[in-house]
């Protein structure tokens, strides 16, 4: 990434990924409780990028954050160990959701989207996005050493040194790709990769975060893979996110819509494309924000003219009023002596 900062400290227009997580969630109303788990060496900015959000949004009248406790602690050596850190600090909440700071740019709704299945009954969910490039299996193989070269032809000509170029070999799974060279032995050869036949990307999806689990669930699945992995081979065990730990389970992991938007930051590419479009949310926010303050400042205008127009009104009626008994009494003089009769 270019950055001695964690990810979660690295800027999209100048605020970090931590803090555009974090306002997300704020914004969606489906947290109580949030638990940063940060790298130990990083803790203090973590606090810090915190205490700057919750000064933001003491400011901002149409903030969620009122009442809402944000907390960071020192994560574990992995994703798993961090979050199960996390999970000490939850509280009794009924609803976990566990999100990817990375995932910056995961908009609200996504959340509410997950939570929302949660909420209904599912035990766990995971927002999805469908494959759109075409997947196959790899296999890692030495490239194959021969010290005699087959005729060519138009479909797979060879090259003059090192590995030949691609020689295609059906084998039981589908067409392995064979690496031809002139090396002295196999010692010397590359390593190629092997493809095996397409996946059926209908049936393949993209999964994101938030993922979202009842407590009680999510707290199962790490105490079975404490146990699991007490019982097993260092590394036999890894598990790239929480919903894997639940499937093991033998629970259902329930898909509901992602968002293209939803990417996660990890090459410069994803930087730039974040970039784009972090920038545009900026520009949308302060536009509306400009927008509502104008039309605050109308209504505040137009109120205190209705004010002012109503205290006028009524204070020429109350004139009116005084001024029609001065008449009257004019037309009506009583004599003093009339008056002490």
């Amino acid at each position: 990434m270019g950055s001695a900062d964690p990810k979660a400290l690295v800027r999209l227009n100048g605020k970090s990924l931590l803090a555009r997580s974090l306002e997300t969630i704020i914004s969606s109303g489906v947290a109580s409780t949030i638990v940063v788990a940060a790298p130990e060496e990083f803790l203090t900015r973590a606090r810090n990028e915190i205490d700057s959000i919750a000064e933001s949004g003491a400011k901002d009248s149409e903030s969620s954050i009122s009442g809402m406790r944000i907390t960071a602690v020192a994560g574990g050596q992995d994703r798993i160990e961090s979050v199960q850190l996390a999970l000490k600090y939850a509280g009794d909440a009924d609803i976990v959701l566990v999100h990817d700071a990375a995932r910056a740019l995961t908009p609200s709704e996504v959340f509410r989207r997950v939570a929302d299945a949660v909420s209904a009954g599912a035990e766990a969910v995971v927002p999805v996005l469908p494959m759109t490039d075409t997947v196959r299996r790899v296999e890692s193989r030495p490239a194959v050493n021969s010290d005699h070269h087959p005729a060519t032809n138009d479909h797979h000509p060879t090259m003059n040194d090192g590995p030949r170029a691609p020689r295609s070999q059906p084998d039981a799974d589908g067409w392995q790709v064979v690496v031809e060279s002139g090396a002295e032995n196999d010692q010397k050869l590359p390593t190629v990769e092997v493809l095996h036949g397409d996946l059926d990307r209908s049936r393949l999806r993209r999964v994101q975060t938030p993922q979202g689990f009842t407590a009680s669930t999510l707290r199962r699945a790490h105490e079975r893979y404490e146990d699991d992995l007490a019982a097993s081979e260092p590394g036999s065990l890894a598990a790239t996110d929480d919903a894997g730990l639940v499937e093991r389970l033998g629970i259902e992991v329930v898909a509901v819509d992602g968002d293209e938007e939803a990417l996660k930051i990890t090459y410069p590419l994803d930087l730039v494309l974040g970039e784009h479009i972090a920038t545009k949310r900026d520009a949308e926010t302060t536009r509306d924000a400009t927008k509502r303050n104008t039309e605050t400042t109308r209504d505040a205008t137009q109120r205190n003219a209705e004010t002012t127009r109503d205290a006028t009104q009524q204070e020429s009626a109350t004139l009116d009023a005084q001024a029609t008994l001065d008449e009257g009494e004019k037309q009506n003089p009583a004599s003093e002596g009339e008056q002490r009769r």
